[in-house]
């Protein structure tokens, strides 16, 4: 995953797809992190169109919101612009999109989860119960039930990411949640802390508090016994 000094790019982690018209704001070689401030500048420059009239009744929409004509529809949310949601999506109850939102090819944007500020890349699986904030995930990246990708320290300092040879580099960001690389995945009820990094097809194991950086083809497991007792109640 390293580039030379020990730094990475963001095609380290990611192929920008081509079903998304922002190519030019992507670009491969920079940091992966400077994807996230290049969100609000590609939906600046988003010609969006006229806003459908045909819509469930409980789906609320503010601000410029470009859904294409095959997403799949919930009969309850909330969509705050400006936000891109590309074809063959599929949205779900209770889905909750805060704004500076760009979603590719066939993405689900699950029942109750929660997205602000984040690139999501063709075929993301974000299914149930999680946050994504001032994220990046890649193609066919999938986060299980309840997972949370926290994006800001208690101290409220910036976000450092943790690079390939060990060593910190401050980003800049006071806000920055994870970096998910393509096919990567996260089990069931984990958090991803502020700047944690996920290499193409990495897997964080269930209910984990990670941090730091995981490389490509790898698994961050935590193995402890678990205990069994007698109940002493009657």
């Amino acid at each position: 995953m390293a580039s030379s000094g020990g730094m990475f790019k963001a095609s380290d982690l990611f192929d920008f797809p081509e079903s998304l018209p922002f190519s030019n704001f992507f670009r491969p070689d920079s940091a992966p992190w400077e994807w996230l401030p290049s969100i609000k500048e590609a939906l600046a420059g988003f010609d969006f169109p006229e806003r459908a009239t045909d819509l469930p009744a409980g789906l609320a929409l503010s601000g410029d919101v470009f859904i294409h004509p095959s997403v799949q529809l919930p009969a309850f949310g909330s969509i705050q612009g400006p936000t891109y949601i590309g074809e063959g999506c599929e949205l779900r109850p209770g889905v909750f999109i805060r704004g500076f939102v760009i979603a590719g090819k066939g993405c689900v944007l699950g029942n109750s989860c929660e997205f602000k500020n984040c690139l999501l890349l063709d075929g993301v699986q974000v299914p149930h119960f999680s946050y994504v904030g001032d994220s990046v995930l890649g193609n066919a990246a999938h986060l299980g039930a309840g997972v949370i990708c926290s994006n800001l320290r208690l101290d409220q300092a910036t976000v450092p990411v943790i690079l390939p040879d060990g060593s910190k580099q401050d980003t800049g960001l006071r806000k920055l949640g994870a970096l998910v690389g393509d096919r990567a995945e996260v089990g069931c009820n984990s958090v991803l802390n502020p700047g944690s990094v996920l290499g193409k097809r990495a897997l964080v194991m269930p209910s984990m508090a990670f941090r730091g950086t995981l490389a490509t083809n790898t698994i961050a497991f935590k193995k402890e016994p678990i205990l069994n007792a007698p109940r002493m109640d009657e």
